[in-house]
């Protein structure tokens, strides 16, 4: 599928090149001259970059570059669409939201610019040529820019490919799953915010993809929806409905909401990477809680009816998910604790998962273990720090009238 998409981005490419080239703007010379300038190299090159793979798309440059240069007959329109090639591919390599395109095509059309100038003082070329190539760069990155912009959707939802702009519409509160979850289990909404902002630590110290973390986090959780006062998080009484229930069936009903979660975000045609870290957020982890409890009960249990009933992390992101995801819950249920008991804890948790070959099926190792502990322990404990006790308003009452008497 990649490498269909790969030939048509070449094809539409060359096609448009084609296309330009073919066109008689005006008999004047300057104008026909430095037709060249206008062709769209960039468009390919940040095309592949998004959808494919950065360094794909600098070797991919290579031959747009040498195909212009080939179709022009001009050495300075290969050196300019080479140099704009590479101006859209790093532009685009860390592509966080729409307005970053815009800034691409500003960077293509200085790079272009300058470019064009020095190739039209080595070759003697009179000043209003020079100009008029100046505006055709300018012109191209903005078109490149444009071209991107619009094609990019179509090419998303054709070849399935989760782009960081469709993660960033994904993020968008106001869609109807995170709506659901905040109005419906606001506990687990915000459970699902901290849990975020732990992955999205995490996976920048180990240079994993944050944004597909942060938005894994957002929606994790969602099949908690179905059922939420089963879950601490959203249980704002002192009645517990487990209390009332066996420990067997407690363990079906929390793990449930990942099967849950999965069907409402193939539902609402999520995107696989989405839906696999919702799938894969517990993997087959033991319940402990409710697996001791049955133990103690008296009651002959066997260990793989209190586990999750899921694969295992396949990704950096999802296993980072699952260690977030873990290491928020338990840690805001701890009372007093200083920093070095908190980052002895974060670090157990992590060794726990691993012991549990939790981890065996992606591709994290010990550093990235390390460094993952690291960036938890320094969120944790700019969210868990120790706060003043305010005195309370009644006492705060009796001492401003017992100052007013005396």
């Amino acid at each position: 599928r990649q490498l269909v998409l790969l030939m048509l981005l070449v094809f539409v490419t060359v096609l448009t090149y084609k296309l330009i080239l073919s066109i008689t703007l005006s008999p004047v010379t300057a104008l026909a001259e430095q037709v060249g300038y206008l062709i769209p190299v960039a468009m390919g090159t940040m095309l592949i970059a998004v959808l494919l793979d950065a360094k794909l798309a600098i070797m991919v440059n290579i031959f747009f570059a040498a195909f212009v240069g080939l179709y022009t007959g001009g050495i300075p329109f290969m050196i300019v669409a080479l140099v704009s090639g590479m101006v859209g591919v790093v532009g685009v390599s860390h592509l966080t939201q729409r307005s970053d395109l815009s800034k691409t095509a500003l960077l293509i059309g200085m790079a272009n610019t300058i470019a064009i100038i020095s190739m039209g003082l080595l070759n003697n070329q009179p000043w209003n040529v020079i100009l008029t190539g100046v505006v055709f760069g300018i012109f191209n990155g903005l078109f490149s820019s444009i071209l991107t912009l619009g094609i990019l959707p179509f090419l998303e939802n054709m070849f399935g490919i989760t782009t960081s702009i469709k993660l960033l519409e994904l993020a968008n509160p106001n869609l109807p799953l995170l709506k659901k979850l905040l109005l419906e289990a606001p506990g687990t909404y915000h459970h699902s915010i901290m849990v975020g902002n732990l992955g999205e630590a995490a996976a920048e110290a180990i240079r994993a993809n944050d944004l597909t973390v942060r938005v894994g986090a957002y929606y994790h959780d969602i099949g908690k929806t179905k059922r939420p006062y089963f879950f601490s998080e959203n249980q704002f009484s002192e009645d517990n409905p487990h209390d009332k229930i066996s420990p067997t069936l407690s363990t079906l009903i929390l793990t449930s909401h990942v099967k849950d979660g999965v069907e409402m975000a193939q539902e609402a045609k999520m995107p696989k990477v989405i839906v696999d870290m919702v799938a894969q957020h517990h993997g087959d982890t033991l319940v402990s809680y409710f697996y001791h409890k049955a133990k103690e009960g008296g009651e002959e249990v066997r260990e793989e009816d209190f586990r999750y009933d899921q694969s295992k992390p396949q990704t950096k992101e999802a296993a980072i998910l699952m260690m977030a995801d873990t290491v928020e819950a338990a840690v805001r249920s701890m009372k007093n604790a200083t920093p070095g008991q908190i980052e002895g804890f974060i670090r157990s948790l992590i060794k726990g998962k691993l012991n549990d070959g939790q981890f065996d099926e992606c591709d994290l190792t010990f550093k990235d273990l390390d460094k993952i502990a690291a960036a938890f322990v320094r969120v944790t404990n700019g969210v868990y720090h120790k706060r003043i006790e305010y005195p309370d308003q009644a006492s705060m009452m009796k001492q401003k009238q017992g100052k007013k008497v005396k």
